[in-house]
């Protein structure tokens, strides 16, 4: 008899400054008023840069160049809220969350200080065990929550249980967008792009023509020099399309009963044929919508417990979203519906 031990991914994104408000969760500091400020915002930065990771200091250094104030060190919702609650002594019209997201795992927001990356499975058992507060301070029906993550506008069903959980003595507008945040950019502090996937298993890159070909079979409406792309690794011209890389490994541990139980799995072709039958590796490939054979495969045994681990390397293309004359890049306008998602 098998049984699921663990399971575990690890998720490695790259993409790609000004005073913080606070680095705690006590009183909040008195808001900058600028000559020409006529709304009240906060900025939640709630994550920190890794490596060659710019993502959150770039965040943070364009919405200090527009004079808005940021809180940092709080990476969890319920931090967030709890920050408001006790903070807050206005309402603000806007509230940002800076987070990174994706379409396989969801946000890198936790659910709660010591919780997981925020998911609709994971924020539902947060909040049915109770350890994400009620939103009473700091917003009104007209605040906009806006969350700068890229994707989030595509996952309609985690959106709306973030509008749920925000929803407390009053009910905010809750904005996201479906393309890609990118800040600190050559030709614009914040813009949008649209992202395109191609995927083959880690250590095995079929080569630009195959992958060329697999990009132009994938997107046939198009019009990407996606050769061109995949070499570009930054902004060179103002709208070209870039690329970068990334890898999503998987790890599932199996437990049997006895030694002989373990099955012996010979090569690549006999562990993707076990795995397609195994209900519990089954249902997270279906979530993560990646084609078996595009990730590299490994089994290990030792006495009782196997090991099977996959990988697969996403070659993201990103697109640029011009403006109407293609001069410029678009303004991402909160109320903009063909950029953002509003709840």
């Amino acid at each position: 008899m098998k049984k699921l031990h663990t399971l575990v991914f690890v998720l490695v994104l790259l993409l790609g400054y000004g005073k913080p408000l606070s680095q705690t969760l006590g009183t909040i500091a008195p808001m900058p008023v600028l000559a020409n400020e006529t709304k009240r915002s906060v900025v939640f930065i709630t994550g920190f840069d890794e490596g060659d990771n710019t993502y959150y200091t770039n965040a943070e250094n364009y919405f200090v160049e527009q004079g808005l104030p940021v809180v940092k060190g709080l990476f969890s919702l319920e931090e967030v809220i709890t920050w408001l609650n006790r903070s807050a002594q206005i309402n603000f019209d806007e509230v940002h969350i800076v987070s990174h997201s994706n379409a396989w795992m969801g946000m890198s927001l936790k659910t709660t200080k010591n919780g997981q990356r925020i998911t609709v499975k994971t924020l539902l058992q947060a909040k049915g065990e109770h350890k994400i507060p009620e939103l009473k301070r700091g917003i009104h029906p007209e605040t906009k929550v806006m969350f700068h993550s890229c994707g989030l506008g595509e996952n309609v069903k985690l959106l709306q249980e973030l509008k749920r959980t925000l929803s407390g003595t009053v009910s905010p507008k809750v904005y996201a967008s479906a393309y890609f945040n990118v800040f600190g950019g050559k030709f614009a502090g914040h813009y949008l792009a649209k992202p395109y996937y191609g995927y083959y298993p880690t250590a095995e890159s079929p080569g630009p023509l195959a992958l060329t070909k697999a990009f132009r079979s994938a997107y046939p409406e198009t019009k990407i020099d996606w050769r061109k792309a995949m070499k570009t690794r930054r902004e060179a011209t103002l709208g070209e399309a870039y690329s970068f890389k990334f890898n999503i490994p998987v790890t599932w541990e199996f437990s049997f009963d006895t030694v002989s139980e373990v099955p012996v799995l010979d090569g690549r072709e006999a562990i993707m044929d076990w795995v397609a039958e195994s209900p519990e590796m089954a249902e997270v490939l279906l979530e993560l919508n990646i084609p078996l054979e595009k990730f590299r495969w490994k089994s290990e045994v030792q006495g009782k417990k196997m090991t099977i681990k996959a990988k697969t390397t996403v070659l993201c293309v990103l697109e640029p979203v011009l403006s109407h004359c293609n001069e410029e890049y678009r303004m991402p306008v909160a109320e903009e519906t063909t950029l953002y998602q509003i709840l």
